[in-house]
């Protein structure tokens, strides 16, 4: 018996099904979708700009905050121009190849954007409890050094998952039941035990993320016990609301992305157009809502968009 050619089982392309069982309402659906998309990469836009542009702004927890809305695009843009078009123009054939790059930016910006998250935390832990520490362990090259972690970090844990699918059969399987591709949509085409996928992919980028949240509530654990030992209450409203935006970044980060987790993992008995449309949110809510979060909250940031803004109308006036 000749052997089994495994490169003539690897489809030259897949299929993005779009949200099984509402394919008839997808036009309806990629009106919310696409605004905020575009609002996202206007909130994102206008913070890197800002920060980039007001030396005043280039501290520590600005310029992770600009990493974070780096990360927030990423995410965004793997995933919405490709699922924007499918619902539109019905173009759900995506290439091998790009299926898979598509899968690894997708990945690789979330566990890039856990990183970040931990780092902020670490930057409100030694700003609040070692203040005068504060500029001498968290310097410019320290901000830069982080931003390579984790960028070296996610890349290390997602791109096995490339050679993890190459290795797979999928004797003519190409239908993905969602709108974008990810590990375990594409792993489960395959005509071939999957186990090592399931594992690595499972076990892995998940226990990556669980530290990453660990350490993060470690940090405002510490947090808290230091703002209770704060002799003035104003010093203690001041420290709160500087990490009250933090925190709402951290929920509207992790809540989503392991709800999503969970409900794919253990809720059979929930639609499988549920499922789509939380993991759909999770790639639009947390982009849209974070450069709002920093906004609405951060005072420094709201004169620094507030003076953008009108700076033009100064000119005219002046003209």
């Amino acid at each position: 018996m000749p052997p089994l050619n495994l490169t003539n089982l690897t489809p030259a392309t897949f299929v993005l099904a779009g949200i099984p069982g509402m394919e008839k309402s997808h036009i309806w659906i990629s009106i919310p979708f696409c605004s905020i998309y575009l609002a996202a990469l206007l909130g994102n836009g206008v913070l890197l700009f800002v920060i980039g542009t007001e030396r005043s702004l280039h501290q520590p927890m600005y310029l992770f905050l600009s990493m974070l809305a780096i990360a927030d695009l990423m995410l965004s843009t793997t995933t919405v121009p490709k699922m924007l078009a499918l619902f539109w123009f019905r173009a759900g054939e995506i290439s091998f190849d790009a299926c898979l790059t598509q899968m690894f930016f997708l990945h690789f910006s979330f566990s890039a954007e856990s990183v970040i998250l931990l780092a902020m935390a670490f930057d409100r832990f030694v700003a609040i409890c070692y203040p005068l520490q504060h500029a001498a362990v968290l310097t410019q090259s320290a901000v830069v050094k982080t931003g390579l972690v984790a960028l070296l970090r996610s890349f290390c844990i997602i791109f096995p998952c490339i050679f993890l699918l190459k290795r797979l059969p999928f004797c003519g399987h190409n239908v993905i039941p969602h709108t974008y591709c990810e590990h375990m949509g594409i792993a489960r085409l395959a005509c071939a035990d999957i186990s090592i996928n399931v594992l690595y992919g499972l076990a892995v980028p998940f226990a990556a993320i669980v530290v990453d949240v660990v350490l993060i509530a470690v940090s405002y654990v510490l947090i808290l016990l230091a703002l209770f030992r704060l002799p003035s209450r104003t010093a203690r409203h001041k420290a709160f609301n500087t990490c009250g935006s933090h925190v709402c970044v951290i929920l509207l980060f992790y809540i989503p992305a392991f709800f999503t987790v969970l409900t794919h993992r253990f809720g059979q008995e929930i639609p499988h157009h549920t499922h789509i449309l939380l993991a759909n949110l999770y790639v639009l809510f947390p982009p849209l809502m974070n450069p709002v979060v920093y906004g609405v909250r951060t005072q420094q940031i709201k004169e620094k968009v507030m003076k953008v803004l009108n700076c033009p109308k100064s000119r005219l006036l002046q003209e």
